[in-house]
Parts: structure tokens; sequence; C-alpha cells
């Protein structure tokens, strides 16, 4: 077994080493490699949101100076948007020994690592005592239940509580072509047909799209509408007491059809499937599409510098986004949160260099409190922000300037904690946020949404959800773009469940749903 992963390693390291592109943070030149003036050296590998964002030069990183000199570490810190590519780099500096310090991974992959025995164990590491501010955010119960087959070898960075999921609509095209916005499935149908073929934007041309989504090159993008449609909610739902499997349940093969029409009339954006992470908000910022999904708060907000309202408007002044929801027939447009995104540590660095990864928690714990949350999400106070008691009003000309023009850096060290500043008591006040982005929060947040399965789940010992995902995809993609039907999906997802043990799989989350004291019956 030790030589067959070991060989799976290299084979991952072998096919992603020539193609993998990636944003790094400032390296330590050859003559730091050897030690930093005493000071620890760390190395983290994390995500932002935009694949535009870069660090600064040193003497304008007053998040870096504080990390440092507060620490006393030399942080050296790469990173990538989530998507194949961040990955693939992934991949690369574990199956090579170069694995980070400290790391973020998804979900799925944070449980292959975890099943190929390459994470830390983090009861040494991470409790209430070692992390007092991060337990402010995250509840020791979904600590218990972000586990993978009773290992506690990765943790849930703290989540958004508040769900903003939304389509999203060019109110000027519709004007322009004198529709109204959508209500249901068939009125958001034709209207991207509009959209495609009767020039929303007068420029004479035939050069627009009903929708965009990112299928990240390998399948059915979960924006897609006909998902909704077809009562398909989320990525996993409870539906009448059985544990549904969105993206491999029976009702797929519907998907697939009206995905393939969508793509026969041309009216969705022909990129869709090659696009990755925000690849499509990108194509809706140039004038491209007409209609977006997103779980971003601020996507269109006036008061968001960088906003798909703001990025349009320069395009076109006329540009005007709102958010709908044409599902009102269904009982939720997504489901409420669950945590999604890990942080994890090398087995390796925690054998061998324990203080490196005491080092990091402190510092993380430290992002979770007020004076690192105020830090890395607005700067610093009397500069970019005032402080009157729990207020903090912010200051946007000294945040545009000195932080969103010296490539939005904040992006980089604000990972760790989601844009709610209540947990911690405190309201912000943004004086560039109008009365149209309050009308927008509260529109988005009045969407319903269905309760969660209750519980992070992770495949039984020996089994790995991501097999099954990848040949989920790869029949995904051949029937919409071989076959161009949905017909065969029932046999392919026979195939899923017996060779490729999806049937194993979910029933095993069904009993990880049970034991939260959900009712709810075994998978088929």
């Amino acid at each position: 077994m030790k030589v067959q992963r070991l060989a799976i390693w290299l084979l991952i390291f072998t096919l992603v080493l020539s193609g993998c592109s990636f944003i790094t943070g400032e390296k330590p030149s050859e003559n730091e490699k050897g030690g930093s003036g005493g000071k620890l050296e760390l190395k983290w590998f994390t995500m932002v949101d935009q694949a535009t964002t870069v660090l600064p030069d040193v003497q304008n990183d007053f998040v870096k100076k504080k990390i440092e000199e507060k620490f006393n570490v030399k942080l050296t810190i790469e990173f990538m948007p989530f998507g194949p590519d961040r990955d693939n780099q992934l991949n690369v500096k574990v199956a090579s020994g170069d694995a980070p310090d400290m790391f973020l991974s998804t979900g799925i992959m944070s449980q292959t690592l975890a099943l190929n025995g390459v994470l830390a164990d983090l009861t040494p590491f991470v409790s209430p005592k070692t992390m007092p501010n991060y337990f402010k955010w995250v509840k020791e119960e979904e600590l218990k239940r972000y586990a993978i087959q009773n290992q506690f070898v990765r943790a849930p960075i703290p989540f958004a509580r508040n769900v903003y999921r939304s389509y999203y609509i060019r109110k000027d095209w519709l004007d322009k072509l004198g529709l109204q916005v959508p209500t249901n499935y068939d009125e958001m149908i034709n209207v991207m047909r509009a959209f495609t073929n009767n020039d929303p934007d007068g420029n004479g041309k035939k050069d627009t799209y009903g929708m965009s989504a990112s299928g990240n090159g390998k399948g059915l993008s979960i924006d897609l509408p006909q998902y909704l449609h077809n009562g398909l909610i989320g990525m996993f739902m409870i539906e009448n007491g059985k544990f549904i499997d969105v993206q491999s349940d029976p009702r797929v093969e519907n998907v697939i059809d009206e995905t393939v029409q969508m793509i026969k009339e041309g009216i969705l954006d022909p990129d869709w499937y090659l696009n990755e992470g925000e690849a499509h908000i990108d194509r809706a910022a140039q004038g491209k599409v007409g209609i977006v999904a997103s779980h971003t708060r601020d996507l269109i907000w006036d008061a968001n510098p960088q906003s798909l309202q703001n990025k349009s408007k320069a395009i076109d002044p006329k540009a005007d986004w709102i958010p709908f929801n044409p599902f009102k027939d269904q009982p939720g447009i997504w489901t409420e949160t669950l945590p999604e995104t890990a942080f994890l540590f090398p087995k390796s660095v925690a054998e061998n260099e324990p203080e490196k990864v005491k080092r990091s928690v402190q510092i993380l714990d430290w992002l979770a409190s007020e004076e690192g949350y105020l830090l890395t999400h607005y700067g610093v106070e009397g500069k970019h922000y005032t402080r009157s008691g729990n207020k903090i009003t912010l200051k946007p000309d000294a945040i545009q300037k000195e932080i969103v023009e010296k490539g939005n850096f904040l992006d980089v060290y604000d990972f760790f904690t989601p844009a709610e500043p209540e947990v911690l008591g405190l309201e912000v006040i943004d004086p560039r946020m109008t009365e149209r982005d309050r009308k927008i929060d509260e529109t988005v947040k009045s969407y319903p949404k269905i309760p969660s399965i209750g519980t992070n789940v992770a495949p039984p010992k020996g089994l790995n959800l991501a097999d099954f995902r990848a040949k989920m995809h790869e029949y995904h993609s051949k029937m919409l773009f071989d076959e161009k039907s949905g017909k065969n999906w029932p046999k392919y997802r026979q195939e899923l469940m017996t060779k490729y043990k999806g049937q194993d799989v979910f029933q095993a989350y069904v009993e990880q749903v049970r034991a939260t004291g959900t009712k709810v019956e075994d998978f088929k």
C-alpha cells in the first residue's frame, strides 16, 4: 500500500509540475533561508478572492509587519484563488516534500490528504485554551463534526453564517429590450434568449450571451439554473427524509437535457465550461453576459470598488445589476451554511518542527481576535477607519489609495474570518454604502434557504470521494458534449454507485447525519 500510495503522489507530481501557475507573496532571499535574525521562518499557502491580488512593497504591508513583530516570525505567504490550478499546486507541494507549514484546503481535498496520512493530529495544538478567539467564531461541536473518520486532522476556518446566494441580472439590458425581471425558470430562459439575440448593449453586434458560469474544465457548474429547476438545492440536502447528493441525483438526467438545450440555442456563454473560479464574473464585468449567480455579499454594491457593478460601469456607464430569484416556487435558493474550508498542518512539520505549528496557531488565533480582524479587514485605526465605542466608520478614500490601489492586499490576510463583525460585537459603517446597496442586502437576505444536513460528512475509511466525483464529472461532460443527452445517466449513475462506491459513501453520510439526531432513510 505504501508503494502504491507513493506511486500515486509521484504521478500527480509528474503530471502537474509543467502546467501550474500561481501568485506568491514575497519569498525569502538565499541569505535568509538559513535564518532570519532569530525569527522563526513560516511558509503558508492560503487563498484569495481575486486573481489580481498582489502584495505591496514591504514598507506598505502593515499586516505583515505587525505579524512578524508581534510573533517574532519571518512569514512567507503564497496565495491563489480556489480552483483546479490551486489544487494542482498544492498536490505538487505535498508530493515533492515541500508542503507549507500551514495551508488551506477545500473539503474534498482535505479528505483526500487525510486519507493519505499526510496531515498532523491537531489535538495538541487546537483547543479553546490555545485558540480562545477562534472559538468565538466556531463551536466545539462543529469542530467535532468536521473530523474525518474520528481523526482530528483538519479544522474549519471561521465561516459566514449568513447566506448571500442570488442570481444577478442586467436591469439596463432588460429595460433596453422592454422586458421584466424573470419570476420563474421559463421567463429566465426567454430573457437569456433575448440577451443573446436582440443586441441588449446596442453595439450592433451579436456578441452577448444570456448567462455565464464556471465549469472549471470538468463538468456541470452548480450555478446552472437547471439544478434548481429540478428541485436540487445546494450540494447536499434532506428531502422528505431522504439524503440527496445533488450532483448525482437521478434528476441530473433532466439537468443535462435542459443544459444541452441551452447550449444548442447558444444562450449560454461558450466559455462557461473552461471558466475557472470567478472567470464568469469577469465575463459579466466585460459586458459579455447578462446573468450570473454568486454567494458574494457585495458583488454588485456601489460601496465595493471592485464590485461587478463598478467594473461594469467602467465599461458601460448605464450598466445596472440587480439581484433576482427566479425560483420562488422552490423551498429555498440554497442551504444554510456549514464549514467548507479547512486549515491544515503537515504531519512532518508537526513531528519535526512542532514550534512552527504552535506559532502558526497563535497567529491564526490573533487573526480571529478583534485586533487582528480590524487590521486585516479594514486597515489601521485613524488612517483607514475611526472608532467610537463599537462603531467602526471606514475612510473609503484612504482604503482605496493605500490598500486597494496597492494590490487590494488585505485580500491576502482576511482569509481567516468572514465579513461578519457582529460576531465580535462590532458595527461597521461604510459611508460608500448607498441606499441601493442596503436594499440589495435586504433583498438577498430575504431569499429562503433550506436547512443544512446538520453536519460535515466524510467518506468511510478506504473510500475516496474524489475518485467518485472525477468519474461523475467525466460522465456529465460526456453527456453534455458527446452524447448531447441525459438518457444514459441512469446507467452511469448505477456504475458510480457500485463500481465507484457511491452507495457506500452516501450511506456512510446517512449514518453521520443520523448521529446528530436527524431522522433519515437509508440511501438509495
